[in-house]
């Protein structure tokens, strides 16, 4: 029986890691294989710690493979153990606890360190890199404590940074040397598109400022800048770059230049030792994107496992992103330069831009703003170095000149003319022939192929066109299986929501054992959930479960940043009264509240009291819950209407007043705001709301599915009603069909735009069953309580508020 050979990674990123992949699937036998890490967690994917600090995902689901996928493929991992020392004759690895371990063949796939720039201060408390979780960590701390953030470059890499602390509360400052913002990626015009999306999200630009020094005492308080002007700062982000980690290399006498230099077949300059990923330098280049990493580790793979393969030749790049929400793409030699020509579109009402860029009848780069679907079939021309004379205008508008943008391509046949080399995830470095491969090999959802494949499993902007494959590819009908609401069900919303009907099951630990859950104490997305869609369906009997609401919504108040809570009174129609207005100030002194602030939907919100607090603060105040931290209805904003105002045609004070007093303390899908105009000119801003009422003479109209936050959507008029009776019974079906068909955490916008708002009207439009919804949210309504009061009188439920210990689910 032959030996195994010893095989040691050091390095347990996503290259390194992808090559052990593609071993274990061609040559299983081969290896025995030790893995050395110096962070203390398993592989996980790095281009979405971005996604953690926005809080699209958390910690858990950005873990590639897992501790228990390392024992099932009988992987020694060595985890927070970095290897210190090589000793290429003796072919052995030393830790720095220690550990010796010897190699047939050795990976070094070290990655790269984040560049801090050679300026006064850079190493005081506060500065920070941005790459990996304990830098995720610390900004997070940071975000507790500290209020202004300064990010030092404007490249990818210092955006995704600014976009998160800017979710984490902060206020962000984003710095960066050159006149505009992703210069390696964008070309100006491109750039100024991206400044302009970034700047409405909050964040704010210091263009063509060189950062000298970083001032404070043994904390950073600031920046200052080269032509003498200052930033204050309390936590400072270098995303300046990085530099491949090539120490350990060098130590051991290995050939380095910028990286550990390699050749086509990533042997470096001892026998048995190679180099893939960031650290690598191949042919004078160190590459620093995922795609061609992950190419170096396929042709490294082949290599070792015994496989015939052409070497690595290096890689075009390209770059298809999702910054803050806002597709864009670069591919190539995008920058005007003597010898090329260009074409361009640029659509400001649309918000999207396109740029090609031809050289001696070839494609040779291109720039996609706002819609990028076109990317991968134009980086597939970049790469092939074929003739586009003649086809110059197509290639730039995406179809040919004389169609009509209705007539031009469908998504399918673009699909089916992309070559199966053709990059479909920019992430994981998945062709359309490996996805291709996975459908016919049996793959029946994008769940499937996800987990085959890895395509989509990262940012997921490549979703759509995984999902366009299956439909293309399928032999026969693409079975129609849905990914679940989490990773511990397959089963989707209504699928779940009629099991629970069906078999009248009546907890979350039931539901999650009757339908087989994976995950048997399920997880943040699916626990909330279930709890909401058992609370809807059995208002009578079923018993609220608190532990799997978000912290927000245990405590009936809004946590702050430095553990503190924000209380927020109901103020009917945001109108008050001397009385109340008094109690609240008496309180805020009392209680030492460091901040009173109208909120944007008329109501006084106080900031900063102690968790201990909160009951006695509810007490005194002797006001209603604004519900002002839970899906439910928030608040109802209204204008003077008639009562005042001299444009009013109707008492919008009043039918706010009502609505509100009628609908508070209903529990629905997503966060629920309201608001009454009293005349078309609409100062209350109700055609932006969940759902608005608009006077009008003679009668009221009614909108729906309208959102005022990142993503503005106005609302869609639902019909015109002549009487207040009317707007009651029209809201409350609404609203009803909505807590009943949405998915949870869905907002109404997102629900209308999904369903459509004429199958809507086709339900509430028939007066029986209009009013049959009326009548069930009538009867939940019916057995509500003020949480705030409940909590007051029971001394059980004063007891759970002890000063915090954990913030678990927390609401974003």
């Amino acid at each position: 029986m032959n030996r195994k050979k010893k095989m040691v990674l050091i390095g347990n990123g996503m290259a390194g890691m992808r090559t052990i992949e593609h071993v274990l699937k061609l040559a299983p036998e081969a290896y025995e294989i030790t893995v050395f890490g110096a962070e203390p967690h398993p592989n996980y994917n790095r281009i979405m710690l971005s996604s953690v600090l926005a809080g699209g995902a958390d910690m858990k689901e950005i873990v590639i493979n897992d501790l228990a996928w390392y024992e099932e493929n009988k992987i020694r991992l060595h985890l927070g153990d970095a290897v210190v020392q090589i000793d290429t004759k003796e072919r052995k690895v030393v830790s720095a606890s220690g550990l010796k371990a010897d190699y047939d063949t050795l990976i070094l796939a070290t990655g790269s360190n984040p560049f801090i720039l050679p300026i006064p201060g850079a190493r005081k408390e506060g500065v920070i890199g941005f790459r990996d979780i304990k830098d995720c960590e610390l900004m997070m701390e940071a975000s507790r404590k500290y209020k202004q953030a300064a990010v030092i470059g404007g490249g990818l890499l210092g955006l995704e940074a600014a976009r998160g602390l800017l979710h984490l509360g902060m206020d962000v400052s984003v710095v960066h040397i050159h006149p505009y913002l992703m210069e390696r990626q964008l070309d100006e015009p491109a750039s100024r598109m991206l400044q302009r999306e970034l700047e409405a999200q909050g964040m704010k630009f210091l263009l063509q400022k060189q950062t000298a020094n970083i001032y404070g005492g043994r904390r950073a308080e600031g920046l200052e800048f080269a032509d003498g002007s200052r930033l204050e700062a309390d936590l400072v982000v270098m995303a300046v770059g990085i530099k491949p980690n090539i120490e350990l290399a060098k130590e051991a006498g290995l050939e380095v230049a910028r990286g550990i230099v390699v050749n086509d077949y990533l042997e470096a300059s001892a026998p048995g030792v190679y180099a893939v990923g960031e650290c690598a330098e191949h042919r004078g280049i160190a590459y620093g994107l995922v795609a061609p990493l992950y190419e170096q580790g396929s042709v490294l793979a082949k290599r070792l496992a015994g496989v015939d393969t052409a070497g690595y030749e290096g890689s075009v790049t390209s770059t298809k992103l999702k910054v803050s929400g806002v597709d864009v793409f670069s591919a190539g030699y995008f920058n005007d330069v003597p010898g090329t020509r260009s074409l361009r579109i640029q659509d400001e009402l649309e918000g999207t831009y396109r740029k090609i860029v031809l050289q001696d009848d070839k494609l040779i780069g291109a720039v996609m703003f706002g819609d990028t679907t076109d990317g991968p079939s134009l980086f597939a021309k970049i790469k092939s170095g074929e003739s586009v004379a003649g086809k110059e205008k197509e290639l730039l508008l995406g179809y040919a000149p004389g169609q009509a943008g209705a007539g031009a391509s469908s998504p399918s046949a673009k699909l089916a003319a992309m070559a199966d080399d053709e990059i479909i995830c920019g992430c994981n470095g998945v062709t359309k022939g490996t996805i291709v491969e996975a459908v016919k090999g049996g793959c029946a959802s994008v769940g499937e192929i996800k987990a085959c494949t890895k395509a989509s499993g990262s940012c997921g902007g490549c979703k759509p066109l995984v999902e366009g494959l299956l439909h293309l590819y399928a032999e026969g009908d693409v079975k129609a299986v849905k990914e679940g609401i989490c990773g511990c069900t397959p089963l989707g919303r209504d699928e779940i929501v009629a099991s629970i009907k069906q078999m009248g099951l009546k907890s979350v630990r039931e539901v999650m054992n009757v339908l087989e859950w994976r995950e048997p104490e399920g997880c943040s997305k699916c626990r909330p959930a279930l709890n909401y869609y058992l609370g809807m369906l059995w208002p009578a009997e079923y018993v609220d479960e608190k532990e799997s609401r978000f912290a927000n919504e245990r405590y009936h108040a809004n946590i702050q940043k430095d553990g503190t809570f924000s209380v927020v009174p109901r103020i009917y129609g945001g109108v008050t009264s001397p009385a109340e207005l008094k109690r609240i100030a008496a309180v805020a002194e009392k209680y030492d509240v460091p901040m009173v602030k109208f909120t944007g939907g008329q109501r006084l919100d106080l900031l900063g009291v102690k968790k201990e607090d909160l009951p006695k603060v509810w007490e005194e105040l002797d006001m209603a819950s604004g519900h002002a931290y839970g899906k439910a209805l928030r608040t109802v904003k209204t204008c003077v209407g008639s009562t005042f105002c001299r444009f009013g045609t109707q008492d919008s004070i009043g039918m706010g007043i009502r609505l509100e007093k009628a609908f508070e303390r209903l529990n629905t899908p997503g966060k629920v705001k309201l608001a009454v105009s009293g005349c078309p000119r609409n100062c209350a801003e109700a055609t932006i709301k969940d759902l608005g009422v608009v006077a009008i003479d003679g009668g009221w109209e009614i909108h729906v599915g309208g959102n005022g936050g990142v993503k503005v959507r106005a609302a869609d008029l639902l019909g015109v009603v002549k009487t207040e009776d009317e707007v009651l019974e029209w809201t409350a079906a609404f609203l009803q069909h909505y807590r009943e068909q949405a998915n949870w955490n869905e907002r109404t916008a997102q629900w209308v735009e999904r369903v459509g708002l004429d199958a809507i009207k086709a339900v509430l439009e028939q007066a029986e069953e209009r009013q049959a919804l009326a009548a069930r949210i009538e009867d939940t309504l019916s057995r509500t309580t003020d949480p705030w009061k409940e909590i007051i009188e029971n001394e059980e439920l004063r007891k759970n508020f002890e000063p915090l210990r954990d913030v678990q689910l927390q609401n974003s």
